[in-house]
């Protein structure tokens, strides 16, 4: 193994620790260094946050415009698939060769993404590009939270929270906004409006590569590892076809040929990669040995299952607004704000009481809790529900997740080595973006296989006649027809919708159980008081002068002795 020392400025300003000339970079970080660097790591953030609010409200009117409103879940899938494998790669390869480069490489591909994007002509097209997109994305979130994870302590994360709630925020309100005024645009500069969504990501791409290239200098040692790419591939391998088999199992049948192909393959590649992962021990994508970790074990379960809660419901609830309730796209972002008020409301209190009592084992099970009952009360909500009540709801939830993030992901970088902080974010985020990937193909497929049914049942039950169907059948390729019927004949269209989402809630809720159930096997560690630089740095420290090996301070290796004994 070699080691090479990565320069790094010492100048505060320029978000490096300051060091004297020829000494090593300090791993100390003042409050005003660190907020340099939360510049560029607030750029890249919201870039990411901004996209996923803005599709959460157009993604109807993309998908009616393309004549494809029942593949939409193709453009949502194909993103988190490959945001959810690229996150490992991200960590992983940051921990070996510094984190600078590959959060600027994110940034980059998410931009050339969205320009992609923008040019679709068919929900298949915009897919495969939300693909590229995801590849992006995938490193944006990820290592934000390691970097910070870098050059702040555990206990001290909740300070500057703040200011990634700030991105959060201000992302989920003008998101939505954005989204809905590009959706019901006809066109802009002689654009389809809703190609804007994607064409606004390239500006702020750009600026934030400029942001982070100016501010983002850390210290790094290089470690020169194998790179893990057969576990890649077979995760690829292992991931794809199950995913895409859960999209499309309605209408292939899930017995036929092709999804039969897809659990077999599916199958064999997660077999390969537990095998490659082995193979590679502490070189691996993700590393087996982490899971030993009861926090770790219990942090990547969880968020799993929350992964699969909160995207079924951060896709559900907008079509309830939009199809039930009928708002508009720019509305229905609007009516979202609860939601995210509940987020951030539920991050800051625990964040808070986190740095002041040391103790963060409660507010994932608080959080699991207020999500489980959220969900129930979802599960009740109808056509006739008034919107106020739903609202309610929107905030309970997202208590329940800004409770169960932030503590979540502080309590694993807590329990692991300084050396591994970046496999151990990425692995818990990479977990999370997994459950939301199978929760969003999971939950629209369900409801695009009961809503027929549904809406079928409640025109029968109203005695109406479906417009424009043949013998009661449904089409959701195009559901703008929706707002041009009277209410009399729409209604019973929007309580069939409903009641379909109720199927997908009661789904949630009893995947959501469990999840409270894993919450409470997490222990609690003292939480440190340095940052994984300053552990890092100490540990190299303390190795040297006890002539160990650095990372494992105090642990120096036994020598022979002439007389045939051991000396420390």
């Amino acid at each position: 193994m070699s080691n090479s020392t990565e320069t790094a400025p010492a100048a505060a300003g320029r978000g490096g620790p300051a060091a004297a000339p020829g000494s090593p970079p300090s791993a100390e970080f003042t409050h005003r260094q660190v907020i340099t660097v939360l510049v560029g790591l607030m750029m890249g953030m919201f870039l990411a946050a901004l996209d996923q609010t803005i599709m959460a409200t157009a993604t109807r009117t993309i998908a009616d415009d393309l004549n494809g409103f029942n593949l939409q879940a193709w453009a949502t899938t194909a993103f988190l698939i490959t945001s959810t494998i690229s996150t490992p790669l991200y960590g992983k390869l940051s921990d070996i060769y510094g984190r600078r480069p590959f959060f600027l490489a994110a940034i980059g591909i998410f931009i050339v993404g969205s320009f992609l994007c923008g040019l679709s002509q068919n929900m298949y097209e915009l897919a495969a590009f939300r693909a590229i997109q995801g590849l992006g994305a995938g490193g944006l979130m990820s290592l934000a939270l390691v970097i910070i994870g870098d050059i702040v302590p555990p206990r001290e994360r909740a300070k500057y929270q703040g200011y990634f709630l700030a991105v959060f925020g201000t992302a989920s309100v003008i998101g939505p906004i954005l989204g809905g005024f590009f959706a019901g645009a006809d066109s802009i500069l002689w654009v389809d409006g809703w190609r804007w969504v994607f064409y606004l990501n390239i500006p702020i791409g750009i600026a934030a590569m400029i942001v982070v290239a100016r501010v983002l200098h850390l210290p790094h040692t290089r470690n020169d590892h194998r790179i893990d790419w057969p576990g890649a591939l077979t995760l690829v391998i292992g991931l794809v076809p199950l995913l895409t088999v859960a999209e499309q199992g309605r209408d292939w049948g899930w017995g036929s040929g092709r999804a039969i192909a897809c659990y077999v393959i599916g199958v064999l590649g997660l077999v390969g990669f537990v095998l490659a992962e082995r193979a590679y021990k502490d070189e691996a994508l993700l590393p087996l040995r982490l899971f030993r970790n009861r926090t770790v074990a219990v942090g990547a379960t969880s968020s799993t299952i929350l992964g699969m809660a909160m995207f079924g419901g951060l896709m559900t609830v907008p079509l309830y607004l939009q199809i039930v309730k009928g708002s508009s796209p720019t509305v229905a972002g609007l009516q979202m704000i609860p939601f995210v008020f509940g987020i951030m409301a539920g991050s800051i209190t625990s964040g808070q009481l986190i740095a002041r009592t040391g103790r963060y084992r409660i507010f994932p099970i608080i959080g699991s809790t207020l999500m489980l009952v959220s969900l129930g009360l979802f599960a009740l909500i109808g056509a006739d529900t008034p919107l106020w009540r739903v609202m309610l709801i929107m905030v309970v939830m997202g208590l329940g997740l800004g409770g169960n993030m932030q503590p979540m992901i502080t309590a694993v970088q807590n329990a692991v080595s300084p050396r591994e902080i970046g496999v151990a974010t990425s692995s818990v985020t990479f977990f999370r973006s997994m459950g939301g990937t199978l929760g969003t193909a999971i939950f629209l497929s369900v409801l695009f296989n009961v809503l027929p049914g549904k809406i079928s049942s409640a025109y029968q039950d109203a005695k109406i006649a479906f417009p424009g169907g043949q013998g009661g059948t449904t089409d959701l390729n195009d559901t703008s027809f929706i707002n041009k019927l009277p209410e009399a004949v729409a209604h019973p269209f929007k309580v069939g919708f409903a009641d379909g989402i109720q199927v997908v809630f009661l789904l949630a809720l009893a995947v959501m159980v469990v999840g409270l159930i894993v919450v409470l096997f997490l222990p609690e560690i003292p939480l440190s008081q340095r940052s994984a630089q300053q552990q890092r740095a100490a540990d190299a420290a303390a190795a040297a002068d006890s002539d160990g090996v650095p990372g494992e301070a105090g642990a120096g290796p036994v020598r022979s002795t002439a007389g045939g004994g051991t000396a420390h």
